[in-house]
């Protein structure tokens, strides 16, 4: 029977146990062995396995864990690190995802809960013959409950980590391991909620508690998206060994290679749509890695399993909030805004990256904001120019259609600020003048950004024109506005009625050579020749005005058939 893909999955037990499609990554637990540190930190994107990888980790080193998960997987074949490592440690694991909240309390609320219910997984604390009764009741205050609610102390659940590590290690006689995934969230949900100073303490205490004082811990491993500076939460903390996506070690463990993806594709009869998954979620490059987004493999190929004839969608840029790059864009000045064009056009830019950062520091640069950028997965590096400098790319078409999108909205917040300009502008096209919209428009365009003409399809131009220009047109009163709607012989770009029964047909051309006369000619002839005016003649309208408008980088010209 063919294996299921794993839509979703995060748990490395349900892999074997239902039947997962699973790519080998567990040789990740033997670079980590060989390239020994004490306390490990990942940073990587959302969505390229950091979660599955500690729920590995887990799986591997739990005592009492089932060692036919790993039957027939890399591992299992190192004998050595077999014997001494599989099964045979204490394990502390928890995932900081979830601790948010509108203010301090309640995320200090959230931390209590997901502490406490990692340790109440070792209930059989209660009755060690190797603890003392002092130590048996520092465990419940950990683990009490009470009406639902966990109720330890805020100094209890600062040192809730080490206390673990200790009472477990004194029960097995066995150094602990501690995995913290996602250990960055509580800091950016604290930032964006106004407590972000009260969450630096927190997590200061508890992570200097159980990885800096802890003579119990083994090893520990943390995942995020960000490197917090050192002086911020692992202040005095000399034995961390941090690995983020510009370093060479570990970079094939985190998403899928080219191998992987073909495989995959291979296995589930799918090599033909190769190209179209590079295209769109290729194009990472971690270490001396090219790597995909595994999100997006898995989700196109159980789309095209469904459907041979799925278009890809943004999976990725799906799963969360956008906001980065939409604070970018609103904070980029004349130079940056030059740069994104650049980037959308398919090429480098060359940028000096800071990889350790505090929230509060992300706002006070533009340069920081590339940093941010860079290390949450919206670009990526196509190699080091100079120190810290990088060329920086954005890595897909899914991650460029994203920015596409953000600086339409940004943009159409924009122009809405300026109420009366965008009146007169609408305005203009029921009066049939085209001096003004042209006027306008090319004002406009010389504020926004634009997409340039290397790289990209003349349909992702026309697309992304046709989108400003409709954003636009809805500040228009009352009018009833259709794009993309059937019509006569085709499709028309974009259609409107007015309340005086005025009807308008505007189609949108990109002139790839620069010659906007001809554009618009090319725009008029194609409206009369598939009829586009049809359905607003059916429609009862009094009059019909015709609008060939064809751009070319930040300049356009209207033109009246």
């Amino acid at each position: 029977m063919r294996k299921k893909l794993p839509v979703g999955i995060e748990s490395f037990e349900e892999f074997s146990k239902e039947n997962f499609y699973y790519i080998d990554k567990t040789m990740f637990i033997a670079e980590l062995l060989n390239n020994w540190g004490k306390v490990n930190l990942f940073t990587r994107p959302r969505r390229f396995g950091k979660s599955l990888n500690m729920s590995m980790l887990k799986s591997f080193f739990e005592i009492g864990s089932d060692k036919a998960l790993f039957d027939g997987l890399a591992i299992s074949r190192e004998k050595e690190l077999w014997e001494n490592y599989m099964g045979k440690f204490p394990v502390v694991s928890i995932s900081l995802k979830s601790v948010e909240g509108l203010n301090d309390e309640n995320a200090r609320a959230a931390l209590r809960r997901v502490i406490g219910r990692e340790a109440s997984r070792f209930s059989f604390l209660l009755k060690s013959p190797n603890l003392l009764q002092r130590e048996k009741e520092l465990y419940s205050g950990i683990t009490y409950v009470k009406n639902g609610t966990f109720m330890m102390a805020d100094e209890v659940l600062a040192d809730s980590l080490r206390t673990l590590s200790e009472l477990l290690s004194k029960h097995y006689g066995r150094k602990v391991i501690l995995l913290i995934d996602e250990y960055d969230v509580p800091l950016d949900k604290a930032f964006q909620a106004g407590y972000y100073e009260e969450m630096v303490s927190l997590l200061r205490s508890l992570f200097g508690n159980a990885l800096k004082t802890n003579e119990h811990l083994y090893f520990a491993v943390l995942t995020g998206c960000l490197r917090i500076s050192k002086e911020s939460i692992f202040t005095g903390l000399n034995n961390l060994k941090i690995h983020t996506v510009t370093d060479s070690r570990y970079d094939e463990y985190f998403g899928f290679t080219d191998t992987d993806v073909n495989e995959i594709l291979e296995y589930y009869g799918l090599e033909n749509h190769a190209h179209t998954l590079q295209e769109w979620y290729d194009g990472y490059r971690f270490g001396n890695e090219n790597v995909y987004c595994p999100w997006d493999v898995i989700n196109y190929c159980d789309a095209l399993l469904e459907d041979p004839d799925a278009e890809p969608e943004n999976y990725w840029a799906n799963t969360s909030g956008n906001g980065m790059v939409r604070r970018f864009i609103g904070k980029a000045d004349r130079q940056a805004r030059n740069e994104i064009e650049r980037l959308i056009a398919g090429e480098c830019i060359v940028k000096p990256i800071n990889q350790e950062l505090t929230y509060s520091e992300l706002d006070a640069s533009i340069d920081n904001l590339w940093s941010v950028l860079f290390t949450t997965g919206y670009l990526t590096q196509r190699g080091r120019e100079s120190g810290r400098k990088w060329k920086l790319a954005i890595p897909n078409r899914e991650i460029r259609e994203l920015f596409v999108v953000q600086i339409q909205e940004w943009f159409k917040a924009e122009t809405r600020a300026d109420a009366e300009t965008l009146r007169k502008f609408c305005q203009a096209f029921p009066e049939g003048d085209q001096l003004t919209i042209e006027t306008l428009l090319n004002g406009y365009l010389w504020k926004s950004i634009s997409i340039r003409d290397t790289a990209v399809r003349k349909e992702m131009k026309e697309n992304f024109f046709h989108g400003l220009l409709l954003g636009l047109l809805q500040y228009g009163d009352d009018w009833e506005i259709q794009s993309n709607a059937e019509s006569g012989e085709g499709y028309c770009d974009i259609s409107i009625k007015t309340q005086d029964r005025i009807g308008i047909v505007i189609e949108v051309k990109y002139a790839e050579d620069g010659n906007l006369e001809k554009g618009c000619g090319e725009a008029l002839g194609q409206i009369e020749e598939k009829q586009y005016d049809a359905m607003l003649k059916r429609d009862g309208m009094e009059k019909i005005i015709n609008y060939g408008i064809a751009f070319y980088k930040k300049n356009c010209k209207a033109a009246i058939g």
